[in-house]
């Protein structure tokens, strides 16, 4: 566009010359320069390649235009002469004072601004009205790609005093060009419904289809037609092409026809895959991660995830970050392809040292017994990024990066550093809390999870609520010798009132103490062992008839004022699989625990309890901005043997409740499930039932959930990690395998249902926000039940205090 001004200016000045003469040449006499206000004389003088005394040429005109035109500051210039004195007529372009956008939706005004800033269009700048016309044209362009055709861009210049305007740039978006239609010519071997269900532009569109799109873009379509060689290179047509395609737009410049000539070609089979390298031996690892057998129709994916696979493998043994290439040798004739892997030639790499950085409080022995990747030993980043995923799960660190760095002057040896940033994991607290289920709550005590930067926890808490009042010191030493192997115990005092807590009416005085030992099976599965004793005084009986059988076992020990008192001494035996990418927050991996636990012979209440929970996290996105969460509980638990010819129950303080943040969202705590029902002889020799509304639990649970993870609206990235929001469905049930169903209920009919039934669930739905705050963790629930029964507890608002899962 400048060739063009520049032509125009040209042609004007050679006129203008040629009427004050049409001689040539002339020597100058003087030099004139007109029009200056803001460019120094002396500036336009030094760009003008004429003197005084010099003889000028018809040529030198053209000199002079061009010469002061490359200055960038010109929007016309006259050269003219009178006798011999040359005189130079400019017109400075005129200041731009200031830049608005109107109309524009489609394009952010700070990506806009960007454009111009790159192209000089700036605020302070002179106005080029030829890069203005480019601007429009390449904005109409850009929305004529992505199917708003009738889209107008116009640059409005409103003229201020002292040379100077305003500029605006004015939108006109069109809506999105539809596709009307979308032809496939050449295909044969695969209809035209399969090979659009590949694209994402698409006709006609189910109400389901929330990824497909109508709307013609040139970029998707692009996208597609990729997605149909893949689809073509899986099904082994491997010289699959496309012809030609042709865009065609209809008159009114509202929809599109997209036409596609392709050759399918024919399909190959895998006559073999070879190793080709000259420093590796290929053993039966590599072997294994072949693919294809002979005979299979080649697949383009199942090629890639093989070149991933090898480049794991050598990883693992210190070729860090190898290149896998396979090439293809065709046999046209038997329609046979043979893939020849290639590996590249790259030195063994050895680390030399492991460094931490961002440990302040923890010891370095802490971090360093977590690696599993030994110093002087070949790289191996499968054992690094285990290293990563160990130091997250001891639940100091916040965030962990790790970095692999070459040393100076070596080929061969690498350090690895980990950088990590530490979380709180101590705290000396005293305050008052609330939460919806347990009320106003006082809690005090120390708690260290990392005690002294040892990695070994201590706690000693004191926690009273409406329904509980506990002490507790507990203390773990995760390293207890060099084979990993665990140790610790608790001492523990408690009261505990069923009433307040949404059950049936007892109260609970206890005491006790436990010791453990916990054993590593391997990276992923920990076993733990623990007996220990407990002290039970429970008062407030009330002998409703899921009780009753269990209070006539245990008669020799309820005291003349009705206190049952109870000394139990019981073994656990649990199982941990944990294989989540982070202790808080996790986005990816499951998490997996069963216990088993039993009173011993000598036991006052003979018992068992069996319980397998599950949490299993999907990321549907690379960035793990949306996660699935699948979690599920099951337990049972009963008596074993006889006492007072009776046999031994389940004790109702061991029942399993379902209500509450924990187990069923939308329910107050402990409130569904089954009811207590009473045995009344007021009024007859035989007596009648009556149901109450008063929650008892069960001794067998199933309970399931499934949540949406998404982005936390408004939240920085600095509260990413510390704040999660989710979309929710719970189910659950609980249910007593030893309730023997009666027929005549005399009154709370209502509540009454078979509770030995596994099947009369509840669930609910809603949404939930965890936040990790300074006073803690915050949870947030609101929740709105979808199968419920009568005696049932709504609650659609909930919030809690450091309890998360």
């Amino acid at each position: 566009m400048k060739n063009i001004l520049f032509a125009s200016l040209l042609i004007i000045s050679l006129l203008a010359y040629s009427t004050e003469s049409d001689s040539f040449p002339f020597i100058v006499q003087d030099i004139k320069v007109e029009g200056l206000q803001r460019i120094e004389l002396d500036l336009a003088l030094l760009k003008i390649p004429i003197k005084i005394g010099d003889l000028v040429y018809q040529k030198d005109v053209t000199n002079i235009i061009k010469s002061l035109y490359e200055l960038s500051v010109f929007e016309n210039i006259k050269v003219l002469r009178d006798d011999n004195i040359l005189i130079i007529q400019l017109k400075e372009r005129p200041i731009i004072a200031s830049i608005s956008f109107s109309g524009n939706k489609l394009i952010q005004t700070d990506k806009l601004q960007q454009n111009l800033d790159i192209l000089g269009i700036t605020i302070g700048n002179s106005l080029d009205k030829a890069a203005l016309f480019k601007i429009e044209r390449k904005l109409e362009e850009f929305y004529s790609s992505v199917g708003r055709y009738n889209t107008t861009v116009k640059a409005i210049i409103n003229i201020l005093p002292h040379n100077r305007v305003d500029l605006t740039f004015s939108f006109t978006e069109s809506v999105p060009a539809k596709i009307y239609q979308i032809n496939f010519i050449g295909n044969e071997v695969f209809t035209e419904q399969e090979l659009l269900s590949q694209f994402k532009l698409n006709v006609n569109l189910l109400w389901w289809n929330i990824l497909g799109n109508n709307k013609y873009q040139e970029q998707i379509l692009a996208r597609d037609i990729e997605a149909l060689k893949a689809f073509y290179s899986n099904q082994g047509y491997i010289k699959f092409k496309i012809n030609s395609t042709q865009v065609s737009l209809s008159p009114d410049k509202k929809g599109v026809y997209i036409t596609l000539w392709i050759d399918e070609g024919l399909p190959y089979t895998v006559k073999e895959v070879r190793f080709q390298n000259n420093f590796i031996e290929v053993d039966d690892k590599f072997k294994d991660a072949i693919p294809f057998k002979y005979g299979e129709i080649y697949n383009s994916s199942l090629l890639r995830h093989f070149e991933e696979k090898i480049e794991l493998i050598l990883d693992e043994r210190g070729y860090l970050h190898s290149k896998v290439q396979t090439s293809i040798k065709f046999d046209d004739q038997n329609q046979e392809v043979s893939l020849i892997v290639n590996i590249q030639d790259r030195n063994r790499v050895y680390v030399n040292n492991i460094h931490f950085f961002g440990n302040y409080a923890t010891k370095d022995s802490v971090l360093r017994r977590e690696m599993r990747q030994m110093e002087g030993s070949l790289l191996n980043l499968a054992l690094v990024d285990m290293g990563k995923m160990r130091l997250y799960r001891l639940g100091f660190f916040e965030t962990v990066d790790v970095q692999i760095v070459p040393v100076l002057g070596t080929e061969d040896k690498v350090n690895v550093i980990y950088k990590v940033k530490e979380l709180r994991s101590g705290n000396l607290n005293l305050g008052i809390g609330y939460g919806s289920e347990s009320g106003i709550n006082f809690h005090s005590g120390l708690k260290q999870e990392n005690f002294f930067g040892s990695g070994n926890h201590l706690a000693i808490n004191v926690k009273i609520n409406r329904y509980q009042k506990n002490i507790a010191l507990d203390y773990r030493e995760p390293y207890f010798n060099l084979d990993g192997i665990s140790f610790g115990g608790k001492i523990f005092y408690d009261e505990f009132e069923a009433l307040a807590a949404g059950i049936v009416d007892y109260t609970s005085q206890s005491y006790g103490a436990e010791l453990n030992w916990g054993f590593p099976f391997d990276e992923l599965n920990f076993f733990e062992v623990s007996i220990g004793y407990t002290r039970s005084n429970i008062g407030n009986l009330s002998p409703y008839l899921q009780v009753e059988q269990f209070l006539i076992s245990q008669s020799n020990n309820i005291s003349s004022n009705g206190l049952l008192k109870i000394n139990d001494i019981a073994m656990n035996i649990a199982w941990t699989r944990n294989n989540l990418n982070r202790t808080y927050f996790p986005t990816e991996g499951n998490y997996q625990h069963a216990f088993y636990k039993m009173t011993l012979p000598n036991s006052n209440v003979r018992f068992f309890k069996m319980q397998y929970d599950l949490r299993q996290y999907f990321p549907l996105t690379k960035n793990h901005k949306f996660v699935l969460l699948m979690r599920a509980q099951i337990g049972y638990g009963n008596g074993y043997g006889k006492r007072n010819n009776k046999d031994h129950l389940l004790p109702f303080y061991e029942n399993y409740h379902i209500g509450g943040f924990s187990t069923l969202r939308g329910f107050a705590q402990n409130s569904a499930g089954p009811k207590a029902v009473y045995h009344d002889f007021s009024d007859s020799n035989n007596g009648f039932y009556t149901a109450t509304r008063r929650p008892v639990g069960g001794n067998a649970i199933i309970l399931g959930g499934m949540e949406l993870i998404v982005p936390t609206p408004s939240s920085s990235n600095t509260l990413a990690d510390r704040v999660r929001t989710s979309l929710f469905i719970d189910i659950a049930s609980v249910w007593d395998t030893e309730f023997n169903y009666i027929s005549n209920i005399h009154a709370g009919k209502e509540y009454y249902y078979d509770y030995s039934n596994p099947l009369n669930y509840r669930a609910s739905y809603g949404l939930t926000v965890q936040w990790h705050s300074p006073l803690g963790p915050l949870v947030f629930s609101f929740a709105k039940p979808i199968k419920i029964y009568q005696g049932d507890d709504r609650k659609f608002f909930t919030f809690d205090i450091a309890r998360t899962f």
